[in-house]
């Protein structure tokens, strides 16, 4: 189980549990991670870190002082 955690602007969009689609943005060097309608946002990856799967269940939603968070899992390996 592979598992990523993306960066949310606000709360109550998604609930731990569900599933939801994966997009991908690419730029000159690095990939990017949309969850859904721009739910979340992942940072950047490298080529070769490329995600296999185009959907994953929300695992954990928290939050810190540097914002909202949620954990979603990925059914492939790391």
């Amino acid at each position: 189980m592979r598992k990523m955690e993306l960066k949310m602007e606000r709360t109550g969009l998604l609930e731990v549990g569900d599933i939801l689609p994966v997009t991908e943005g690419k730029t000159a060097q690095f990939l990017l991670l949309y969850l859904r309608r721009a739910y979340a946002m992942s940072a950047n990856y490298k080529y070769n870190e490329r995600l296999q799967s185009r959907e994953g269940k929300s695992h954990r939603c928290k939050r810190d002082r540097k914002g909202y968070f949620v954990t979603v899992e990925f059914d492939e390996e790391e």
